[in-house]
């Protein structure tokens, strides 16, 4: 059986984005960060200066963190049942979606954080 339908091409639209092109928002004087969206995705870069730390908190998205360089200390859980992990260059590490963490900078560190859905609150600022 033979659909004579007509041919569409569906071309998704590609989106090039250098970094030193993306706005770097300055959360504090030793956290900087910087984001880029899809649809269903978002990317961000974070940098962190030795001592910094990110306060635990949680969110329904889901997380997925690699350490681009520098040494960092993750807090994971609620208070009483806190894991602690130390996370360096190469390492990944995949947060479910509202599991409360936090992070310490041990030393200068940038991190590739991925996030899905996209982090609406930081979209909206």
């Amino acid at each position: 059986m033979s659909l004579n339908m007509p041919s569409q091409t569906l071309t998704p639209t590609a989106q090039l984005q250098p970094w030193s092109e993306v706005p770097v928002e300055h959360i504090s004087p030793s956290v900087s960060r910087q984001f880029v969206t899809g649809s269903q995705v978002m990317l961000a870069r974070v940098e962190l200066k030795a001592g910094a730390i990110t306060p635990r908190h949680s969110h329904p998205n889901e997380q997925i963190s690699y350490i681009e360089s520098g040494t960092v200390l993750f807090h994971i859980g609620e208070d009483g049942a806190i894991e602690d992990k130390i996370l360096h260059a190469g390492d990944t590490l995949v947060l479910p979606g509202n599991l409360t963490h936090g992070a310490d900078a041990i030393d200068d560190a940038v991190i590739l954080d991925i996030f899905a859905p996209p982090r609406q609150d930081w979209i909206k600022r």
